[in-house]
């Protein structure tokens, strides 16, 4: 599918706000309901869209502790990473995984209640994983900047 400038700005105001009606929706990009419809489907269809979520505020739910964790594997095989990888999706403080170039192999985004649960989380789950060689942790004091929108 072609990305024309009404197809883009669909996906900026759904960025926005997912939860605008398709009749606001189109409104906005200056199409009928119907045609925008078609539009919205494809979109989807074609994987642009790959779903619609909610966007929780971490301290509100008592997650005060956020950390980029820097991991280095024993051997950086296919195998190792696989095993990595599943493990880690086991773990619900594991918010993002990256594999990176560079001095590491990983980084990880970790959200915790607090500083003395990320210590437990470290100790008891993250570095019991097998193929894991070292660990690295940064943890963010504060977050300037956070946003869910892609620049389309």
């Amino acid at each position: 599918m072609f990305l024309d400038e009404v197809n883009r700005k669909i996906l900026r105001l759904l960025q926005k706000n997912a939860r605008m009606s398709n009749t606001e929706l189109a409104d906005k990009v200056n199409l009928s309901a119907t045609p925008c419809l078609r539009r919205l489907k494809r979109l989807q269809e074609d994987g642009f869209i790959e779903g619609y979520s909610a966007i929780i505020n971490k301290k509100a739910i008592g997650l005060n502790v956020s950390a980029f964790v820097f991991a280095n594997l024993e051997k950086n095989t296919k195998e190792s990473g696989d095993l990595f990888e599943s493990e880690l999706r086991k773990l619900p403080e594991v918010t993002e995984c990256c594999v990176v170039t560079g001095r590491y192999d990983y980084v990880l985004r970790v959200v915790t209640r607090d500083l003395e649960t990320y210590d437990k989380f470290i100790k008891e789950k993250l570095a019991n994983i097998d193929s894991i060689a070292n660990l690295e942790s940064m943890i963010i004091l504060n977050q300037n900047i956070e946003k869910n929108e892609l620049p389309i």
